[in-house]
């Protein structure tokens, strides 16, 4: 390599830097301001370098003066489509910034969505604004579930306290009745006693289904699993209801397929399900009507069923899809002393759920089904 070509290497890379350095600098001065500034200044750095190499060949003559005014004319072209061409990036660039800066004070308002995407955005800018959008619909969702949330609490509370002030203001009154002597033939006294002793048990009751509920909720439930054959349990909870719908000339009736399941779950919460639904089927089901628990394999063999069938009438259509929700008991059941704050189903979902099962009703007959389906084994 000549030494006039070394020169001219030296003198390009002595250029370029100066360059760099004064856009640098142009830049630094200009942080605050547009995009589309600091894009024109960055444009303009390289032909600010071409310029300094083109006047230093210049000055030492290695161009002829009509070649180096040649090179000026084309420098300033350049120069100006550059410009131009920063100026129309910056600008759109600064629109979609603008766009996705209003969908993130939007998104911080929570005043229900961020609106409108930007269109045409640079790609980052367009999936920024794409996560944003994504973001805003979850936000949204959680801020319905949590106002249904609010609903039930409230909802929960207003009815809890009814079932608690009414009862207690019936063993109230009893108990002064008997305090005062008001009553006393034998009669009356034992069936004040027998009053109060239901009353107590629906008090409890409630009470026990406000505690399941609440571990349930906090995920404080720990389960037991163990194999448990579902004509064992089904046997278990017949027994333990027949007693009640005896009382109410109610024919219950337990059918199991062969061979009988065998399902990996924990025995109390299953039980407690299956009690609750028998118990509720019973409640509804009028003197002389039908109730059928049947359980055996679902129909792809690889889960369990088990369904109570009653003979209550059926559920409103449009009431099926809140039966199990905390405190729903329908107009018609909203009576003191019919049994129940309306949690039994509310911890039956719950306690099928931690199962990894479901949990559905829909009318049937001269009632309504419920079907609980668990899987044979704990995944």
């Amino acid at each position: 390599m000549s030494g006039d070509d070394v020169t001219v290497v030296v003198s390009s890379v002595v250029g370029a830097a100066l360059s760099g350095l004064i856009g640098g600098a142009a830049l630094y001065a200009l942080r605050r301001r547009s995009i589309g500034v600091q894009a024109a200044v960055a444009a303009l750095s390289g032909v600010l370098a071409t310029a300094i190499g083109v006047a230093w060949a210049a000055s030492k003559m290695f161009i002829s003066h009509h070649d180096r005014d040649v090179l000026w004319i084309v420098l300033a072209g350049a120069g100006a489509v550059g410009v131009t061409l920063a100026a129309l990036l910056g600008r759109r660039v600064t629109a979609a910034s603008r766009r996705v800066g209003e969908m993130v004070r939007r998104l911080g308002d929570g005043d229900g969505g961020v609106g409108a995407r930007p269109a045409a955005a640079p790609g980052q800018l367009a999936i920024l604004a794409a996560e944003l959008e994504q973001t805003s619909a979850r936000l949204d969702e959680a801020q319905a579930k949590a106002a249904a949330l609010e609903r039930s609490r409230r909802e929960l509370v207003a009815w809890v306290s009814h079932d608690l002030r009414t009862p207690l203001a019936g063993v109230r009154a009893m108990i002064e009745a008997l305090e005062d002597r008001v009553v006393q033939d034998d009669e009356t006294v034992a069936r004040y006693y027998a009053t109060m002793r239901r009353e107590i048990d629906r008090l409890a009751g409630l009470v026990n289904d406000l505690f399941e509920l609440s571990r349930i909720q906090s995920g404080a439930l720990a389960l037991d699993l163990e194999s448990v054959a579902l004509d064992e349990l089904v046997g278990d909870a017949v027994a333990g209801a027949a007693i009640a719908a005896s009382a109410k000339g109610i024919d219950l009736r337990g059918e199991v397929g062969e061979p009988s399941p065998v399902v990996e779950l924990s025995t109390p919460e299953i039980v407690r399900v299956v009690r609750n639904l028998l118990d509720n089927a019973i409640r509804h089901t009028p003197p002389g009507g039908i109730v059928v628990i049947t359980a055996g394999l679902d129909a792809t063999g690889e889960g369990a069923e088990v369904s109570v069938q009653d003979a209550c009438g059926g559920i409103p259509e449009g009431d099926l899809d809140s039966v199990f929700e905390m405190a729903y008991r329908g107009d018609a059941a909203r009576t003191p002393g019919d049994g129940g704050g309306g949690l039994g189903l509310a911890v039956a979902r719950g306690l099928v759920e931690a199962h990894h099962g479901e949990i559905s009703v829909h009318n049937h007959g001269p009632g309504c089904r419920f079907t609980v389906r668990l899987p044979l084994q704990r995944s």
